[in-house]
């Protein structure tokens, strides 16, 4: 007989698309494989917005799974310590950045402890290897191997049409190993994030939808607001005057994290097409945890931009596409992947979820897990982005949208990790032609569609702000109510803490239930640190296969992740060494007020992310404000010491 249970009152499972009336996509935002809410918080689940899951019975005992065991780092602080101290042109070890042996010897569990367990696994028929840091053990095995070590049941489920294997409860790993072992993730294959990419539905398209894709006839630019380039892009940011003196990324590697394969020929053609001169053969692809698969095209379009724009901009940089499973233990597994290899010198992700559903759902040994593998990237030199997110300051809301729920004042993860670059989004000036007349942008502005809210309201009426889409569409920020404020935001005079009264609250019940409350008042770390172009409406081109080939009008921080991503790879060729963690530097720009057409920064003060608003210097909506790539290079070269460090070149 099927067995009938909520989400939420099966601990293992996410509340992800489990949410009735939710469009895919957006419900594909929950994170992990817990649910929304533990048993723990007290608050009793929301049967009203979740959908029954169905409990097929127990998988095949002998179907193979596999579980990531990550280890806990060792002398956290020393590392932290020393990962500053890369990044701080007075201090002696200034781009000393460590290569994967010297990480994993001073900060990765002893060898003896990690062989004990793989032993240990491998006694109960579970093989097992350790990746090359030393932080994570990736076990593999018959289900009914972990299921007679570990006290478990690996299930069949299904929901809304869809099925996945899941464990029937939390693990809890043996004592002898307790001190070892930070988290374990993995023995599920349910959808675990959703990409950060925006295209336009039919109904937001602008009138001039059905025209034809403006290719460049001459150059790389189109100049069309919705069509933009990377030849746009290098025009918008100022970084023709890198390509002047020969600097397009050589010797460079450009690394993307994803979790939906691509045709590698889509960039290719997207590069020709705009006439660039780039390295031939440039692509190649790394296939984490059954990534890749032939079948694997939702969010492919997104895996496309993020080769197209990281690549177009650093034009001869090398790429790696790190493409993993799009379940829990892929999104740690990719980061564990790219550390490891520690071939890349800039990495970005354009994938995300909630913070609030790691919090919500007791998740956070996932954050502290990719936070090691971030920690790692940074100490080897690695610059690592990620989009900040598409639905303003409310990123909650995206997966459960106001008025059924209440609004919550929430940032994305992984972008709020301290030892990522979290980009966020604006919208250019000029006038936007709608189906129903135009609208002005009258100066570049933080991105959220609350400046079509008149056009709404007067062509569709006053819900239009929430049956259309309109809220809370706009680029990610705010505060985290994770990660404390980092060291380099000290002394910011608009870095601000955790709002009060931030609650998701149920309001399809009689009365409304309380999911979780958030606590106001803590000092975290605020984002995004940068912004760049990411309104749909002053978006670019995108060519992807799967999407039916050329595609106008894509926007989302998305955008903002990889063009950084391909931004920093030609500041590492300038600069002659790996970059490392940038957030140092650009609040240190921040700091000396570095803004203006001799600056490296550009001030964005109009537009608001629907809750924080665009000021002088750093804010909320777009961090620091843009890149004026050119006067960065030079602005971060004068820092450098007269003599500079010998710079680790990556490598194991």
């Amino acid at each position: 007989m099927l067995k009938q249970k909520t989400a939420l009152l099966a601990a293992p499972l996410a509340v992800g698309m489990l949410l009735t009336g939710m469009p895919a996509a957006a419900s594909a935002h929950f994170q992990g494989l817990q649910g929304l809410l533990a048993t723990g918080h007290g608050v009793k689940p929301n049967l009203a917005l979740i959908q029954p899951v169905t409990d097929l019975g127990p998988a095949d005992p002998n179907q193979i799974v596999s579980m990531s065991i990550v280890l806990k780092a060792q002398n956290t602080t020393q590392l932290a310590n020393y990962i500053a101290q890369t990044v701080n042109p007075s201090s002696s070890n200034y781009h000393k950045f460590l290569s994967v042996n010297q990480f994993r010897n001073l900060y990765a569990p002893p060898a003896t402890d990690v062989t004990q367990l793989i032993s240990y696994l491998t006694a109960h028929g579970i093989q097992s290897y350790a990746y090359a840091d030393g932080l994570l053990v990736k076990a593999i095995g018959a289900a009914s191997a972990f299921e007679q070590l570990f006290n478990i049941q690996i299930e069949n489920f299904s929901v809304n049409g869809s099925s996945f294997y899941a464990a029937s409860k939390a693990l809890a790993f043996p004592k002898p190993f307790a001190k070892l072992v930070l988290t374990t993730i993995g023995l599920s294959n349910y959808t675990a994030a959703a990409p950060q990419m925006m295209m336009l539905s039919k109904s937001q398209q602008p009138a001039t939808a059905a025209a034809p894709v403006a290719l460049p006839k001459h150059g790389t630019a189109t100049g069309v607001p919705g069509q933009y380039t990377v030849g746009d892009v290098a025009h918008l940011y100022h970084i023709n005057g890198l390509y002047r003196q020969g600097i397009t990324g050589q010797g460079q590697t450009i690394g993307i994290a994803t979790f939906a394969n691509f045709h590698a020929q889509d960039a290719y053609h997207y590069w020709n097409a705009i006439h660039l001169k780039y390295k031939p053969n440039r692509i190649r692809q790394v296939f984490v945890d059954g990534g890749g698969a032939l079948g694997q095209s939702a969010g492919s379009g997104e895996t496309a931009l993020d080769v197209e724009q990281s690549g177009g901009i650093a034009p001869n940089a090398n790429i790696v596409v790190y493409d993993a499973a799009n379940t829990d233990q892929g999104f740690v597994d990719v980061f564990y992947q790219a550390a490891s290899d520690n071939v890349v010198n800039t990495l970005s992700v354009s994938w995300g979820s909630p913070e609030l559903f790691y919090l919500a759902s007791q998740q956070a040994g996932q954050l502290q897990a990719l936070h090691q593998a971030f920690m790692e990237a940074a100490v080897q030199g690695i610059s690592t982005f990620a989009a900040a997110g598409d639905s303003g300051a409310f990123d909650v809301n995206a997966a459960v949208p106001y008025p059924f729920v209440s609004k919550v004042v929430s940032v994305d993860a992984p972008s709020s990790d301290p030892y990522v670059t979290a980009t966020g989004g604006t919208t250019l000036a000029g006038p936007i032609h709608l189906k129903n007349g135009w609208v002005n942008v009258p100066t570049t502005r933080a991105w959220s569609w609350s400046y079509l809210s008149n056009y709404t309201n007067t062509y569709y009426g006053p819900l239009a702000l929430y049956t259309r889409n309109i809220f809370p569409v706009g680029g990610g920020g705010g505060v985290s109510s994770v990660w404390p404020m980092p060291w380099y935001q000290q002394g910011i005079p608009s870095i601000q803490k955790t709002p009060p009264g931030q609650q998701l609250i149920d309001f399809t019940q009689s009365p409304p239930s309380v999911y979780y409350q958030l606590h106001g008042g803590f000092a975290g770390r605020n984002t995004p640190d940068i912004a760049m172009n990411a309104d749909p409406y002053t978006g670019y081109l995108l060519y992807s296969t799967p999407d039916g080939g050329w595609v106008k009008n894509v926007g989302g921080t998305s955008m903002s992740a990889p063009q950084m991503n391909g931004i920093t790879a030609l500041l590492g060729q300038y600069l002659g060494s790996r970059i490392g963690l940038l957030n140092p530097a650009l609040y240190a720009m921040a700091k000396a007020n570095a803004y203006g057409p001799n600056g490296p920064l550009t001030a964005v003060t109009a537009g608001n992310n629907w809750y924080y608003s665009a000021i002088p210097g750093y804010n909320q909506a777009t961090g620091v404000g843009s890149p004026n790539v050119t006067n960065m290079a030079a602005w971060m070269k004068a820092q450098q010491p007269q003599q500079p460090q010998a710079a680790g070149a990556g490598g194991r």
